[in-house]
């Protein structure tokens, strides 16, 4: 009302302040949504993904996956049918291999927009890779099948060959004949594979997590890029002497090796004491024996050069340089150019193009595919054990026929020059196992008989050094030369050689524990020991009364060969002072010890490698088993934890995780 002022009574001013908080209440709702959108935003986009991965990657992937799993599965019907050595089946699989990478290929290609989404993209990209790969090593394994595929009935394979008519000797003739338009074919496989290799070059298996089973593919892939790098290789250095292969086996011209006989038994560097030779000449395949006698005879036209220190120091009364002793290098090849530099001047020399060596292994395992007898010169030969020696009756009876001097008064015939009852009889004998398995049927025996080569060369119970450069290389690469071979990081192999006269190998059991510590700042310290034991009674070893003189004292000079630059830190064991130098790349420590027959011994060395391992690195081992010997055991721990144990029958590669 006019002239009376206005009466406040607070409630427009509540009204306002009320307002206020209001309005303070709604911004601080408002503020909080703010905050918790980035988080709603966030877990929408992951809903959104999630819906959209599992409608537009992971249902179109399902059948991917069933049929990924079904190719897997018909590639190991085509590795069983290798395995069984069907050629026929092998090949039918193969196609079907082929048909359903095809499929699996063509599916994959159904959801190739994923090649665009970050992460996913990586995943996708792998399993491409891995499908093309598989699709270039089956076009390589075709052309593989359809190269061997004539031969299968030569080679022994389950299949109908091209090679089926007349003798065997005439099958063999042909094939070998024909060999020289199927080797070019090489170069086809080793294209595929090398396509192969890129694809499985370009995954990388840091791309998976250690989470969700990660770590088993990361090491599976690993696996595979190293497995294929390594084939390739393989291939590639094996190419040489599969395109010569005709030219070995005497086509067009023949072709003339030289066969020793190593014994195990009577334990030498590169497998044994080299007892007997012979001549084999190759004509077009077929095996001819020029030439067999023992190795005393060769001997006794060669020079005589002063025996090496080795030889002067244990082997007693021996002062010359024999052929019979001239694999004193641990490598084959080595030794055998020593076992020239003398051969070359003896008068009894045939001109050869290689050498091969074989050891009592190779004798056994071939007569027990054989239907394990035969008789040869009116003498049995079996692979049944024998109480005598605890051997194979075969080995009693050639150390029988081969070591037992035919004069038994020493008085007269100095036990040098003492001839056996039989020395030429290993020749008889190789030559008569031959026989028997070029006049069966291919089928019964060729195909064993060509894998068990297989299995004795890959664990050196066969040796090969060819004087063709080519062949050689392949040789090389397929590992039955009997090379010390050069490695990155750490290295063992153990040689011996029996300086006693006696066949104590054959009784002597061995076993190598390797603790291996590594300290705080990497220096790693090993302790290599090895265990001997002889559980038989000793031989009747009086000469004079023709007994049979296997079980005696083992002469033992050992070499252990570890990395270069390794440092010795004690030793036990050794009956003479332990030395220490270098040789072929290695650094070598040398002893000596005897075992006695119901005797034990232990020879141990304690060294330092020659370089530290960084924090959570593996430690790569080579382990290099020595010819002719069979399965010593060998024992591993890690600063005081076993890791691995088995027994050596090849060369053995392992990567230690520390």
């Amino acid at each position: 009302m006019e002239g009376f002022e206005k009466i406040d009574f607070g409630v427009e001013k509540a009204a306002v302040d009320t307002s206020g908080a209001n309005i303070k209440q709604e911004t601080a709702i408002n503020n909080s949504k703010r905050k918790l959108s980035p988080i709603l935003i966030a877990l929408l986009i992951v809903v959104a993904l999630a819906v959209f991965g599992f409608f537009a990657i992971f249902l179109p992937a399902r059948p991917i996956i069933v049929s990924a799993q079904q190719t897997y599965s018909q590639a190991k019907l085509t590795l069983d049918a290798v395995k069984k050595q069907n050629i026929t089946l092998a090949s039918d699989e193969l196609n079907k291999t082929k048909k359903d990478l095809a499929i699996t290929s063509e599916k994959l290609n159904s959801i190739s927009f994923v090649r665009f989404i970050p992460i996913v993209n990586w995943y996708y990209n792998d399993v491409s890779h891995i499908l093309k790969a598989a699709s270039y090593g089956v076009d390589g394994a075709r052309v593989l099948i359809d190269s061997v595929e004539p031969y299968s009935d030569v080679l022994g394979l389950k299949g109908q060959g091209s090679f089926v008519g007349g003798t065997a000797s005439q099958r063999i003739e042909t094939a070998v004949r024909t060999m020289g338009t199927i080797t070019p074919h090489i170069d086809e496989i080793v294209k595929s594979l090398e396509l192969a290799q890129k694809e499985i070059d370009m995954i990388d298996p840091n791309h998976y997590p250690a989470i969700f089973g990660g770590s088993k593919i990361k090491q599976q892939l690993a696996s595979i890029k190293s497995t294929t790098s390594q084939a390739v290789s393989f291939v590639n250095e094996a190419r040489p002497l599969v395109k010569i292969l005709p030219n070995l086996l005497g086509e067009p011209t023949d072709k003339k090796y030289l066969i020793l006989f190593q014994n195990d038994g009577e334990l030498r560097p590169t497998g044994g004491f080299i007892t007997a030779y012979s001549v084999f000449r190759l004509s077009k395949g077929v095996i001819h024996v020029d030439r067999s006698d023992d190795i005393y005879t060769l001997d006794a036209g060669a020079p005589k050069p002063k025996a090496p220190a080795p030889i002067l120091k244990y082997l007693a009364n021996v002062t010359t340089f024999n052929l019979r002793d001239t694999n004193l290098s641990p490598d084959f090849i080595e030794s055998m150019n020593t076992f020239n530099s003398i051969y070359e001047k003896t008068s009894g020399r045939i001109s050869v193009d290689g050498i091969i060596a074989i050891d009592t292994h190779v004798l056994v395992s071939v007569l027990k595919i054989l239907d394990d007898e035969i008789t040869v010169d009116g003498i049995r030969f079996t692979t049944k054990n024998d109480a005598r020696c605890d051997c194979p009756q075969v080995i009693y009876q050639l150390e029988s026929l081969i070591s037992t001097p035919r004069s038994l008064d020493l008085r007269i015939t100095p036990l040098a020059t003492a001839q056996a009852v039989r020395k030429d009889i290993l020749g008889s004998l190789l030559y008569a196992l031959m026989d028997k398995a070029f006049k069966s049927s291919p089928k019964l025996y060729w195909g064993p008989l060509f894998q068990n080569l297989l299995t004795q060369a890959n664990q050196k119970h066969v040796l090969f050094y060819l004087y063709n450069k080519d062949a050689q290389t392949g040789i090389d690469a397929l590992n039955v030369a009997g090379r010390i071979k050069s490695v990155d990081g750490d290295y063992l192999h153990i040689n011996e050689a029996n300086f006693g006269g006696a066949k104590a190998n054959l009784f002597v059991e061995e076993s190598v524990d390797q603790k291996i510590d590594i300290s705080g700042t990497g220096v790693i310290t090993k302790t290599v020991t090895i265990n001997y034991k002889n559980p038989h009674p000793p031989s009747d070893c009086n000469l004079e009364r023709g007994a049979l003189c296997l079980n005696a004292v083992l002469r033992d000079w050992i070499r252990v060969y570890v990395p270069k630059g390794s440092q010795l830190v004690a030793n036990q064991g050794s009956e003479v002072k332990v030395t220490s130098y270098e040789e072929l790349g290695k650094t070598v420590f040398e002893g000596f010890l005897t075992v006695r027959p119901l005797g034990t011994a232990t020879y141990k060395l304690t060294y330092t490698l020659p370089f530290k391992l960084a924090n959570g690195s593996p430690l790569p081992l080579l382990i290099q088993k020595q010819p002719g010997t069979d399965k010593n055991e060998y024992t591993i721990s890690v600063n005081g934890k076993q890791i691995d144990k088995f027994n050596l029958l090849t060369d053995k590669t392992l990567n230690l995780s520390l």
